[in-house]
């Protein structure tokens, strides 16, 4: 049986071009700064967001706790939203590993923070509260695409209260071709941006940071005392330039399954399912008819999570007869 895993887009195996792109790459020393690969990536992403500079890490998870320690002292405070992946599924590491506070607050239901919920977080210079530093949002954020003008206003309002930005990007390339804009003019409004390799470009590893030189020089500091300094680190590299050259036009097919999904479940009696806008489809289970659901699926060759919610992730290893037999599992189980 093929397995049909949407469980999520970091599933994805590396391409026969991409293992051949791999095996091919010059190699170095990236601790020493010396891996050729490594180094081009950075000078890549880099220009790519409009920044300075970048800082290849080893996932997600470590680009956010990075820039959080980069632009924080101990003590200090970041913004963000209730149910960010920085804030509520990266075990706490701004609090435990950087000492910064956060402060969540409620999303809307199109993804964004308020920004009159942004400015009442933000605190007075007072020895009682600790010190409002970095406001932190996230694009695509469950799967929708933050607009432009809501992260040019949000990013306004902290820089007029005197606060850093940070963008969580890992999705960044699915909002912006949801958006039909580079990526650079999102990340334009924020001081700084991770974003993810491994997700929807489908390399295996990586993650970059990007920001002005003095920023990355601090994170690179920082990513050496958390052990993300990597040693041939090129092989990975490698795969995250050949993700850049080929993978990203292509998150639109990934857009047009999820929204394939999305259609084929509708009118399942007991489900009710979210308009995707990139590759995550999510749906809500009326009542206890969820009850065994992800099990049945499994059982079928398809693989979806339902952590808090039922969640689809389409990807570059999923093609339309693996959505459509999805969709068949989905509705035998609801319709037995």
């Amino acid at each position: 049986m093929k397995i049909v895993d949407l469980r999520s887009d970091t599933v994805t195996r590396p391409t026969p071009a991409m293992r051949d792109a791999m095996m091919r790459a010059e190699l170095g020393d990236d601790v020493f700064g010396d891996d050729p690969t490594v180094n081009a990536l950075q000078e890549r992403i880099a220009a790519m967001l409009g920044k300075e500079a970048a800082l290849f890490v080893p996932s997600g998870t470590q680009g956010n706790l990075v820039a959080t320690m980069s632009h924080c002292q101990r003590g200090d405070e970041i913004v963000i939203g209730q149910m960010a992946h920085h804030y509520r599924w990266e075990a706490g590491g701004a609090a435990v590993l950087a000492s910064v506070q956060p402060q969540p607050i409620e999303h809307q239901a199109d993804g964004t923070l308020s920004l009159a919920d942004i400015a009442a977080a933000i605190k007075p210079d007072d020895s009682h509260f600790a010190r409002t530093r970095l406001l932190a949002l996230e694009n695509t954020f469950g799967g929708k695409a933050l607009p432009l003008t809501y992260m040019a206003d949000a990013t306004a309002l902290a820089r007029s209260r005197g606060l850093a930005t940070h963008l969580d990007g890992a999705r960044l390339f699915n909002a912006a071709v949801k958006l039909d804009v580079a990526a650079r003019d999102i990340a334009q409004h924020f001081d700084s941006v991770s974003v993810c390799f491994s997700k929807g470009l489908g390399a295996p590893v990586g993650s970059a940071l990007v920001g002005s030189r003095e920023l990355i020089a601090r994170a690179h500091r920082w990513r050496k005392m958390l052990g993300g300094g990597m040693r041939q680190a090129g092989v990975l590299a490698a795969a995250a330039l050949h993700a850049l050259d080929h993978h990203i036009a292509r998150l639109a097919d990934d857009h047009r399954l999820a929204q394939r999904l999305a259609d084929g479940l509708q009118g399942v009696p007991g489900l009710s399912v979210e308009p995707p806008q990139t590759n995550m489809v999510f749906a809500d289970v009326e009542g206890e008819r969820g009850k065994g659901l992800i099990e049945h699926l499994k059982s079928r060759g398809v693989l979806a999570t339902g952590l808090y919610r039922l969640r689809f992730v389409t990807h570059l290893d999923v093609d339309a007869a693996g959505i459509d037999h999805a969709i068949a599992a989905v509705r035998q189980h609801f319709v037995r």
